[in-house]
């Protein structure tokens, strides 16, 4: 049987070791926090691992996760996150729709690898996303639904912004992310996309597609007013690292093929820097 002190520690060490900047994420976190940040951080670990890379009938695991998810909320527990986490939802009365969605997200990645508008990739994105922006509101004591309004612009975008920098990656692995309406109506097909073409219509098609992953970073930055401390200051630097991977994706004229866009470290510490200061970033017209 573990025990809370050793589900805590195999929390930990999962973050620590799959997340390179979770280090100096936690320097800004209330030090009462980081355990709970460490269990909802290493469920939602393990339950994409489940998804993308766990051997034998992915569906089965995430059906026997979610029936040890429920016994957090009515009994015991078996896995070790999950006998972190039950003592994160009791503190925090968290309720099991953030963390039944996830599963589900990962339901869908096994039934689905297309889709067929930008609404449905904002449904998987509902599923993907939206719930961990809800779980770090619970745990600061946030439970409105306007707040949560503005958490899932932010969630979204970012989920948006990983796929389109992620597009050969995915691809790799038999999922495309871009809406299939949207390839048709600029003209590339999915057979140019698997042969790593850039050309005027992949271009113009990722433009289209950043442009309104920016609108939505820009919605969601209507949260920073409604928090505060160390969670406003999270907040920030996700939109402002989030924005930089989209200017960087249209710096390189959008090829993701040759290289995936990525920030250097000079510039996280520079991103670093600027979520400590006051104020809002601006976004406009694919400036931050």
């Amino acid at each position: 049987m573990c025990t809370p002190a050793d589900a805590l520690v195999y929390c930990r060490q999962l973050a620590v070791s799959h997340y390179e900047n979770f280090t100096v994420a936690s320097w800004l976190l209330p030090s009462a926090l980081r355990q709970h940040v460490y269990a909802v951080y290493a469920f939602c670990r393990h339950v994409d691992d489940l998804g993308d890379e766990a051997p034998g009938d992915r569906l089965k695991l995430l059906d026997d996760w979610q029936a040890d998810l429920e016994r957090c909320y009515d009994s015991t527990p078996s896995h070790p996150i999950l006998v972190a986490l039950q003592e994160t939802i009791r503190c925090f009365a968290i309720p099991p729709q953030p963390f039944l969605k996830l599963i589900e997200a990962n339901r869908m990645d096994q039934r689905t690898s297309r889709h067929r508008t930008f609404e449905e990739l904002l449904h998987y994105c509902d599923h993907s996303a939206n719930p961990v922006g809800h779980l770090f509101l619970y745990l600061f004591g946030y439970r409105d639904s306007e707040r949560q309004g503005f958490a899932d612009a932010t969630c979204t975008a970012l989920q948006l912004t990983n796929f389109w920098q992620d597009i050969a990656v995915d691809l790799g692995k038999g999922r495309v992310y871009i809406p299939q309406e949207d390839m048709a109506r600029f003209g590339y097909s999915e057979e140019e996309l698997k042969g790593g073409i850039v050309n005027d219509s992949f271009r113009v098609l990722m433009a289209f597609e950043v442009d309104r992953t920016r609108e939505l970073f820009a919605k969601g930055l209507g949260l920073l007013d409604m928090v505060d401390g160390r969670l406003r200051v999270d907040v920030k630097l996700f939109s402002l690292g989030g924005l930089a991977v989209l200017k960087a994706l249209e710096r390189s004229g959008y090829d993701v093929f040759r290289r995936r866009p990525r920030l250097s470290r000079w510039q996280k510490a520079g991103l670093f820097v600027r979520g400590l200061l006051l104020g809002r970033p601006k976004v406009k017209a694919g400036r931050v």
